[in-house]
């Protein structure tokens, strides 16, 4: 059984990146009404007839979600069952199923009635809850009788802490990108990583938003490379912990990398979707690491 739940468990990961990637696929391309102001009918149709390729794509989205909702809920239940010697299984069961009907409520409000870019930025932020969630499970599966030494690694209060910042800070970047995406303020920085041509721009309306989002990054960016130098200083024996803080170091390094390509390539839709995939396994990496830390303490 415990096979078949990571295989399962594997499926419905990747599942979730699909469904967090054609969300930032919808709103790069301006799809989120192209099934008109009906929800879960599109159109007033089970299955709209002649779509256009926006139609396909919100469709796609909705149908995809759909069937990922299902999947995470047989997933927690199934982790709730098998893992239910873990302390952590609960948590992230409910989290995973809590989060995806949140994303799906919100989807459907704004769908139905509308909702302002601020509320909008958190579609995706719950989004990655649910997602990082499942792969937690999916973890805790393949981790289920390991030895706890390689789980729940020795670190002090204070490197604790670190993480838990790190873990909520990076929720609040995303959130950050999110709401550049949102409110369309992409293109109000033009260059990188000069704004404009200065080093500070002048800060209001969406210039403001957007250089705000780079500024957030860029302290993130420092805050994850330091934890590397300080894991490989003081916690080079504990390789799980080390592992994950160096694949967290590769994934930031990519996502500043990926930002600053969207800037020089006009946020064309692969360099766009790149960057939202970039920071859903960003996401995924510092929770593991976080989750690490949360051991180290028990």
């Amino acid at each position: 059984m415990l096979r078949f739940l990571k295989i399962f468990g594997v499926m419905t990961t990747f599942g979730m990146l699909v469904v967090i990637i054609q969300g930032a696929l919808v709103t790069q391309t301006g799809s989120g009404d192209a099934c008109g102001a009906e929800w879960p009918l599109c159109y007033g149709q089970l299955i709209p007839e002649d779509p256009t390729i926006q139609t396909l794509i919100e469709y796609t989205h909705r149908l995809v979600s759909a069937i990922l909702g299902l999947m995470v809920i047989i997933h927690a239940v199934w982790s709730w069952i098998s893992l239910r010697q873990m302390k952590e299984t609960k948590l992230f069961s409910i989290l995973a199923v809590a989060f995806i009907i949140f994303q799906g409520l919100l989807g459907a409000a704004a769908v139905v009635w509308g909702q302002s870019d601020a509320v909008m930025a958190l579609h995706f932020g719950f989004s990655l809850i649910s997602f990082t969630s499942v792969l937690l499970l999916t973890i805790l599966a393949f981790e289920y009788g390991k030895d706890k030494s390689y789980t729940a690694p020795s670190m002090t209060s204070g490197m604790r802490k670190y993480f838990y910042f790190t873990l909520a800070y990076v929720y609040a970047v995303v959130y950050t990108g999110a709401y550049v995406k949102h409110t369309e303020s992409g293109a109000a920085c033009g260059g990188w990583p000069l704004c404009n041509g200065q080093l500070i721009p002048e800060l209001e309306g969406r210039t403001l938003i957007q250089f705000g989002h780079r500024v957030a990054a860029g302290v993130l960016f420092l805050v994850i490379i330091g934890s590397l130098f300080m894991i490989l200083k003081n916690y080079r024996g504990e390789k799980t912990l080390a592992y994950s803080v160096i694949i967290s170091s590769i994934f930031i390094t990519l996502q500043v990398i990926s930002g600053a390509f969207v800037i020089f390539t006009g946020f064309t839709l692969n360099a766009t979707l790149t960057h939202a995939f970039l920071v859903s396994l960003l996401f995924g990496s510092i929770s593991y690491t976080a989750l690490l830390a949360y051991r180290s303490q028990k």
